[in-house]
């Protein structure tokens, strides 16, 4: 060992050959601070595997060059050291084996499809229910597990969960209202209801048929889909070509999810992710408004295994024998195949829009979990700062997050502003739109 010190860059060791990043969970010392070979420095997470990061030599810490909650590449240095140690001079940076990208979809311009007439969103709605949950209310279950563990790994403080009795159509009807509101079109005047949900009030009749019947309207088509967290952008993509081959105009796309009766609440991978909630658009082709301008829908059934539920409806059935009726999700597994999928659909609706990165206000994600969101943006060539973020005191409301994050924003967004809304969710499906505001 030699008495002399000098300075080093320190990398992560490298995990799964699969992983080629990782999130800094929590560092357990400070700026300025020493440390001995073998002794934990930071809790880390990667799409595999959660590891301890333990010090490869004695030493100081000079300064962090990662913070915590963030995610970084395996071949970025994450601190600078001092130390005396001549070993760490043959030390060379780690780095995970490069993964195989995600095919990209088809991104041929709209003038190359019969798109006659261009298409508006008129007006959105969202409704989260009354009951707050904060993480301490759940945490009774799990001692081990503190409130700022669980906003590390989340981004969530507290979401919102459906008062006793209350139904998915029940959530979707008050978005619908606020959405034709603010479109100023009565619920006549719709010439069509598409809905999307994993949770419905029933297997039959389809919920957007309740909700029909709770606008009072009749004689027009009205149908479920299941794309789960993907749904609305499903929808708003179905209602699009509705118009374009003159099937209906103004037709209402509502998402709807009550989530809250389908956790198992013993499970932490799930537990603290989901909550309740409704939104709801009024697109036409007749009626200026939000220009849409893109959407690419896309499905990889690579991850069938990493998100999934057995039963449908929002309800626990009873007397059902070998079969579990929970969500039940492998955290690992879709951390890495969300990220990739968020960065590449938003790369993808960019270019079909004919935008530069930088000329995005807005990137509106589906409200998956804070980490995947801030490594899908340092993939995707679009700056975290301007995507837009309310999973804190919400959670992950499903296909109802979007339309949720988009009503919050609203009184931000400027006549022009240009837009990207995505989403991954069980399937996996993925999907973006490009909106010009």
């Amino acid at each position: 060992m030699s008495s002399k010190r000098f300075q080093i860059a320190v990398y992560l060791p490298s995990q799964a050959a699969a992983d080629t990043e990782a999130t800094i969970t929590r560092w357990n010392i400070g700026e300025g601070e020493s440390f001995t070979k073998g002794q934990i420095l930071a809790e880390i997470e990667s799409a595999k595997t959660s590891f301890d990061f333990e010090a490869p030599c004695n030493g100081t810490i000079v300064r962090f060059r990662v913070l915590e909650g963030d995610t970084i590449s395996f071949d970025a240095p994450v601190m600078d050291i001092e130390t005396d140690d001549e070993a760490m001079l043959s030390e060379v940076p780690a780095a995970g084996a490069m993964n195989t990208p995600l095919p990209s979809v088809n991104t041929k311009k709209d003038t190359e499809t019969p798109l006659s007439k261009q298409l508006y969103i008129l007006g959105i709605g969202g409704y989260l229910p009354e009951r707050v949950v904060t993480n301490n209310e759940l945490l009774k279950d799990f001692p081990n597990l503190t409130d700022d563990y669980i906003f590390g790994v989340t981004g969530i403080r507290e979401r919102r969960w459906a008062k006793e009795g209350e139904k998915p159509s029940e959530m979707a009807y008050k978005a619908s209202l606020e959405a034709l509101n603010r479109s100023n079109i009565q619920a006549q005047d719709l010439g069509a209801i598409v809905l999307a949900t994993d949770t419905p009030d029933f297997a039959m009749p389809s919920t957007s048929c309740i909700l029909q019947d709770m606008l009072g309207v009749r004689g027009i088509p009205a149908f479920d889909l299941n794309a789960a967290c993907s749904g609305w952008l499903y929808a708003l993509s179905v209602a699009r070509g509705m118009i374009i081959s003159g099937v209906a105009d103004n037709i209402l796309v509502a998402s709807t999810e009550l989530q809250s009766l389908t956790i198992d609440r013993t499970d932490r991978e799930t537990c603290f992710l989901l909550s309740d909630g409704a939104g709801a658009a009024v697109v036409s082709g007749s009626s200026e408004g939000h220009t849409i301008k893109n959407v690419v829908l896309n499905a990889d059934s690579k991850g069938l295994h990493m998100l999934k539920r057995a039963v449908p409806g929002y309800k626990i059935p009873m007397g059902i024998d070998n079969l579990n009726p929970w969500i039940r999700m492998d955290g690992h597994a879709m951390f890495r195949f969300a990220t990739e999928s968020f960065s590449t659909v938003i790369r993808d609706v960019t270019n079909m829009s004919g935008w530069q990165p930088e000329q995005v206000q807005w990137v509106i994600p589906h409200q998956a979990n804070r980490r995947i969101l801030k490594a899908a943006a340092q993939k995707s060539g679009i700056s975290f700062d301007r995507f837009y973020i309310n999973i804190e005191r919400v959670g992950n409301t499903g296909s109802a997050s979007i339309a949720n994050a988009l009503v919050d924003l609203e009184k931000d967004l400027h006549k022009g502003d240009k837009i990207v809304l995505c989403s991954v969710g069980a399937g996996i499906t993925i999907a973006a739109v490009s909106i010009e505001w």
